[in-house]
């Protein structure tokens, strides 16, 4: 008798445990194992800081996990880039025509044949892309010519052009938009409306909260010590220089205050973000901590957690920040403009302005009545609009909408 469970081949190309494995992991851990059985293929299988691989999370889960093997990019290939940097400096638009079709013959179309071996051999109903259009073209390359939908999650303000909108509009079922502001920029390029729709990422605001002093205590910081902190992979795109170059300032406006600030991640812009730190004299308040697998623990500590990314999806880091008590400063871009009311449950700054953020330090540090108003707020706008069972029962949807039946 066959099974009237749909098959999801589930494509993550990610290169690091972020926000979007978590929100993956949270799917996967809810969905409906009567109506869907779902298999994972990564290129990738990355660690998180208490040396959990990502097979070992998807094997306590019962998941079955494929890899496509990472090809080490070959010599002639970064000659040939090189070549096209050099010769058409004249011309930003054809350079990246011509490197990206260099990438395209070597790796996209390679990993694209794979995927559709997969597709065919595992008689999957549904494609499902866990990052967003411009990091999954192979898939959409591997379910052109086959009776598979195609669904594309996309996690963060996306990277489009004419060329890949038209590949969405003629290849993708359903577009999931994290937030609104990604929907409107996805709909903005010209990826059709009716392909389009907005499933907020979500928390378990059910979850138990953790104790505020344990992780001072493990670090051996007074409680009477005030806490900055941030958390999130250490990469240009999260601007966490930003911060230490505003916390630069607040230390001269505020000399004799007691305080640390925190920094939970990895990544390849630590030693320039310690170099800043030294810098900056901060060197004595700021502590790296690396990639911590329980970030409640850490956001729960916080006095105000700071996100001042140039761009986001929707950060769930910003929901529990909201969740646990902590009041919040984020810089005002997509995804974390749509979360943060300014002066309602948060405070925005505009990207890149370090005399703002410098300014909203002191007065949330200064003003605990403030911070408890703004964390009241928080707390409830969570609990009444981002709940985890919507965001499941949401995507669940969609798998039904666009699984076809005539296969």
């Amino acid at each position: 008798m066959k099974s009237n469970k749909k098959k999801i081949l589930l494509l993550d190309n990610g290169e690091e445990w972020g926000g979007g494995t978590n929100s993956m992991l949270e799917l996967l851990k809810r969905i409906n194992r009567e109506n869907f059985s779902i298999t994972c293929c990564f290129y990738n299988n990355y660690f998180r800081g208490n040396g959990e691989s990502l097979d070992m999370a998807l094997s306590s889960l019962k998941i079955p996990v494929l890899f496509i093997p990472k090809r080490k990019k070959p010599q002639w290939v970064k000659i040939i880039q090189e070549f096209f940097r050099i010769a058409l400096f004249f011309s930003k638009n054809l350079k990246i025509f011509f490197i990206s079709y260099v990438n395209m013959q070597w790796k996209i179309l390679p990993n694209a044949k794979k995927i559709s071996s997969l597709l065919i051999l595992g008689k999957y109903d549904i494609l499902y892309m866990n990052n967003q259009p411009s990091t999954n073209i192979e898939g959409y390359i591997a379910a052109k010519k086959l009776n598979v939908a195609v669904v594309q999650h996309c996690r963060i303000q996306p990277s489009l052009n004419k060329k890949l909108v038209k590949m969405i509009n003629e290849n993708c079922d359903m577009i999931i938009a994290v937030s609104h502001s990604v929907n409107v920029i996805l709909q903005k390029h010209g990826v059709d409306e009716q392909r389009c729709i907005v499933i907020p990422n979500a928390i378990d605001t059910h979850q138990s909260l953790p104790d505020r002093f344990v992780v001072r205590m493990n670090l051996k910081i007074s409680p009477k010590t005030f806490i900055f902190g941030t958390i999130g992979s250490l990469i240009a795109r999260k601007s966490h220089h930003h911060i230490l170059q505003a916390l630069g300032k607040f230390k001269k406006i505020n000399s004799s205050s007691n305080w640390k600030f925190i920094i939970v991640g990895t990544g390849p812009e630590r030693q320039s973000l310690q170099d800043i730190a030294f810098r900056e004299n901060l060197h004595q308040h700021v502590i790296f901590t690396g990639f911590q697998n329980n970030a409640l623990d850490y956001l729960s500590t916080f006095d105000i957690f700071i996100l001042a990314s140039s761009k986001e999806g929707l950060p769930r880091v910003i929901l529990e920040a909201m969740l646990v008590n902590t009041s919040v400063i984020g810089s005002n871009v997509t995804g974390t403009a749509e979360l943060i009311t300014h002066n309602v449950n948060g405070l925005l700054f505009e990207y890149g302005n370090i005399a703002q953020l410098t300014k909203y330090l002191t007065r949330l540090y200064n003003n605990a009545e403030l911070r408890m108003k703004f964390t009241r707020a928080a707390g409830q706008h969570v609990r009444k609009h981002y709940v985890i069972e919507n965001y499941v029962s949401g995507v669940e949807s969609i798998f039904f909408q666009v699984y076809k039946q005539d296969k």
